[in-house]
This record gives structure tokens, C-alpha cells and sequence, in this order.
């Protein structure tokens, strides 16, 4: 009965048979997307030119 066991852990790797990897594909951003990025950079440009010249103040 050991042999049998020991048989079938040894064994087992040969049956599994592992699919490749397939890199993803990355999506393509929609116009709306890119619009909203376009006002999150201004925004971010704004409140960092806001924090210069609070901190330029003092």
C-alpha cells in the first residue's frame, strides 16, 4: 500500500498540465476618461500652485 501511495504522489506532476501565460492586453481609454484626467491634472497643478504660494507668504 505504500508503494501505491508513494506511486501516485510521484505521478500526479506528470498529469497536470499547466496552461501558458498570456500577457494582458491593455484596454484603450475612452474620451470621457481622458477628459476627467484633464481636469484632475488642472486641478492638481492649481492646488499645488495654491500651496506655493501660501508657503512663499510666510
Amino acid at each position: 500500500m505504500r508503494y501505491t501511495v508513494l506511486t501516485a504522489f510521484l505521478l500526479t506532476p506528470l498529469f497536470a498540465n499547466a496552461e501558458a501565460y498570456e500577457r494582458p492586453v491593455p484596454q484603450s481609454q475612452s474620451a470621457t476618461a481622458e477628459f476627467w484626467f484633464m481636469i484632475a491634472s488642472f486641478a492638481l497643478i492649481i492646488a499645488l500652485w495654491g500651496v506655493q504660494k501660501l508657503v512663499s507668504r510666510r
